[in-house]
Parts: C-alpha cells; sequence; structure tokens
C-alpha cells in the first residue's frame, strides 16, 4: 500500500509540472488567435499567480477539514477543468475566467503534496518527487509543439493535458483509502494538524526567515529561468540558438541536480543540501559573470546554477515539520508556498524593468543579492532553531 501510494504521488508530481510550461510555449500562437498584445501573457500568468497564493494560504484550513488526499484529488481536477477550459476558449478574457481555477487548484495541490511527503517520506523522495516535477515541465512544451506543428492547434495542446489530467483524478480519487496510511519511517499525524492564523504562524521563532529565504530561491531561479538567455544574446553577443539550448539546460540541471540529491540528502541531511546548493550555483554566477571573452565559462555558468538550485526547494520543504514541529507544517508550508510564488511571479518583471532602463548586464548581481540573501536567512534561521530545539529539551529534562 505504502509503494503503490507512492507511485501515484510520483505520477502526480509529474502532472503538477505539465501546465506550468504551457502557456509560455502556446501564447506565441495565442496572443494572435485573440488579437491582443504579447504583454498580455502576463495578466494570463498574474491571475494565475494570485489564485495560487489564496489557495497556499488556505490549504492548512482545507488540508485540516477535507485531508490531504481529498484536497489533491480536487484541486488536480480543478486544473483539467481549467485546461479543458483553455482549451473552448475563443476570446481573452475567457482565457482569463478559466485562470482563476487553474491557480486555485494548483497552489492547493502544491501546497498539500508537499506538507504529506515532508510528513510521511524520507527527504530523498522528496528531492526526487520535485525531480519528477521537472520532467511534467519539461514533457509538456514538446506536447504543444506536436500538435502545433501538426496543424492542430494549440487548443488540442491543452486538451491533451487536460485528458492526462482526468486520468490522474481518477487515480486520486480511488486512491483515497491509502493516503489515510502513514509510511513504514512516520508516525501518524491525522487529525493532530493544528489550524493557525497567519499572524500565529508568523509569530513561530524562525518562520519569517525561512519565508524570506525561499522568497529570494524562489525569485532566483525564476529570474535564471526567464532572463538567462536574453542576457546572452543581448549583454554577451551569443546567437540566439545557442543561448536558448543552454538556458533550457539549466532547467535540465535542476531536473538532475534533484534526482542525484536524492541519493545523498539521507547522509547530508536538509541543512547541509541547502548550503551547498547556495555555494554551488554561486559559483555559477561567478561564471556568469566572469568578464572574459571566451563565452563558455558563462554557458556552463547556468547549468552550475541550475545544480546548485536543485536540492534547496526541497530540502527547505522537507525540513518545516522538523524545524517547526508536525502539527504546524501545514499551515507554514501553504504560506511557504505562497511566499514562493510571490517570488516567482514579482521579482522577475522587476528584473526586466532593470534590463530595459538601466543594463541587462546586471542580471549576475541581480542573482547574487537573492543567493546572498538565501544564506544569510538560511544561517540565521537554523541558529534559531536549533537554539530554541535545545530550549525545548532542556524544559523536558
Amino acid at each position: 500500500m505504502y509503494s503503490l501510494l507512492l507511485i501515484i504521488i510520483y505520477i502526480a508530481f509529474i502532472s503538477l509540472g505539465l501546465p506550468d510550461s504551457l502557456l509560455g510555449s502556446a501564447w506565441p500562437v495565442m496572443y494572435k488567435d485573440f488579437g491582443v498584445s504579447l504583454s498580455y501573457a502576463g495578466v494570463v500568468t498574474m491571475i494565475i499567480a494570485g489564485g495560487t497564493i489564496i489557495s497556499s494560504l488556505l490549504s492548512n484550513r482545507l488540508t485540516k477539514t477535507f485531508g490531504a488526499g481529498r484536497v489533491t484529488a480536487f484541486s488536480v481536477m480543478m486544473t483539467a477543468t481549467a485546461l479543458f477550459g483553455f482549451s473552448i476558449s475563443d476570446s481573452f478574457w475567457m482565457i482569463c475566467l478559466f485562470a482563476i481555477p487553474y491557480g486555485l487548484g494548483a497552489g492547493a495541490v502544491d501546497a498539500a503534496l508537499n506538507n504529506y511527503v515532508a510528513l510521511h517520506y524520507a527527504s530523498r523522495h522528496m528531492s526526487w518527487l520535485h525531480s519528477f516535477w521537472g520532467v511534467g515541465a519539461a514533457i509538456s512544451p514538446y506536447i504543444m509543439s506536436y500538435f502545433l506543428v501538426g496543424g492542430k492547434g494549440w487548443q488540442m495542446g491543452y486538451r491533451s493535458v487536460g485528458f492526462i489530467q482526468i486520468f490522474l483524478t481518477a487515480a486520486l480519487f480511488i486512491s483515497l483509502p491509502l493516503w489515510k496510511k502513514t509510511s513504514p519511517d512516520s508516525a501518524d499525524v491525522s487529525g493532530k494538524i493544528v489550524t493557525k492564523s497567519f499572524a500565529q504562524v508568523l509569530a513561530i521563532r524562525g518562520v519569517v526567515l525561512v519565508l524570506i529565504s525561499f522568497f529570494g530561491y524562489c525569485a532566483l531561479e525564476s529570474t535564471a529561468g526567464i532572463w538567462a538567455s536574453s542576457y546572452l544574446v543581448r549583454h554577451r553577443g551569443i546567437d540566439a540558438e545557442t543561448a536558448a539550448r543552454f538556458a533550457s539546460l539549466f532547467f535540465m540541471g535542476i531536473t538532475f541536480g534533484r534526482f542525484a540529491s536524492g541519493f545523498v540528502s539521507e547522509r547530508l541531511g536538509d541543512k547541509w543540501l541547502i548550503r551547498i546548493g547556495i555555494f554551488v550555483l554561486s559559483g555559477g554566477i561567478i561564471m556568469v559573470a566572469l568578464p572574459i571573452q571566451t563565452d563558455l565559462p558563462a554557458l556552463m555558468g547556468l547549468v552550475v546554477i541550475g545544480l546548485g538550485c536543485a536540492p534547496i526547494y526541497p530540502s527547505i520543504i522537507h525540513a518545516t515539520p522538523y524545524s517547526f514541529g508536525r502539527e504546524n507544517s501545514q499551515a507554514i508550508i501553504g504560506i511557504q508556498m505562497a511566499s514562493a510564488y510571490t517570488g516567482t511571479t514579482l521579482m522577475p518583471p522587476i528584473f526586466g524593468l532593470i534590463a530595459d532602463y538601466v543594463n541587462i548586464g546586471l542580471f549576475p548581481l541581480y542573482l547574487a543579492v537573492f543567493a546572498i540573501l538565501m544564506l544569510v536567512m538560511t544561517e540565521r534561521a537554523t541558529r534559531v532553531i536549533e537554539r530554541k530545539k535545545r530550549s525545548d529539551e532542556a524544559d523536558t529534562i
């Protein structure tokens, strides 16, 4: 039973990644069909991001009331409905309308699944599961391009991914009895989730530091993914094809890095995985910034940044039950997801303004700011959490 549910969760993580890169793949065709500006993609992504932030903040109450299995199943069903809605949309306002359940479903399932895995499975599974998210995000552009090249339109691309989500929804509903069982490694926490207000969660020592660190990580990852290619072309004069290829290798670095880190996560632990990741990605940023004639260090630096990013996101989440208590983890992870989506949504456009009005050559410095922020906040959080642990242990003696 434990293994069967784990397989379903792995499939669910692939499904989480599938919709994430569809809009970027289809928008160059979609905006022409709707007769709107290319920049209108930002409107859609902002609506989706708003929905994910709201549902992430509500995930604690939802999971407490309905359980992680039901929240996951209904959230994936909402996402499937939204994808089918996209496939039948013939105007921009319809896309905006269906972006609402798209975002609400994505945020709730992300928070519920991440917390469930953090509570019931070893850290290696958290790394591998997030690697499978990367598989889903990498597959969907190929699905979309297949239908676009075949002349069947972006609508069929969305519809095909919607069918995949429907299949997963059915599997999740069938698997609901399994969600009440936990892994052999963990204690049952059913019924022990504590419903806390936003202010109560922020009052827990160390939480704000972790949220800022998580915000910094997601700001760095999303900015690197969106602007790397433009930086290579506009600042270093690299041809667009080569730049696009190495920019995509940034994501491959994340996917491969998460798969590889799963093999050492038990030995190193979450704290050291985060530290190593920050130092590796910092080395990659330095490679990108080197003011030398040859472009190879800058190109390889993007891959190194991806490898460094790989263990940070899953390790921060997996450490949450240990750091703040299993009963508080769902509330905290929900706010972590909201913090992540805020960083992902706001920080890349801000760099876009810097690129337009100042200098796109500041790209490595912009990334370095978030790397330093992560390092400072995670180290401070570690000291606060360990000090609290020692204090609690002394009180029980």
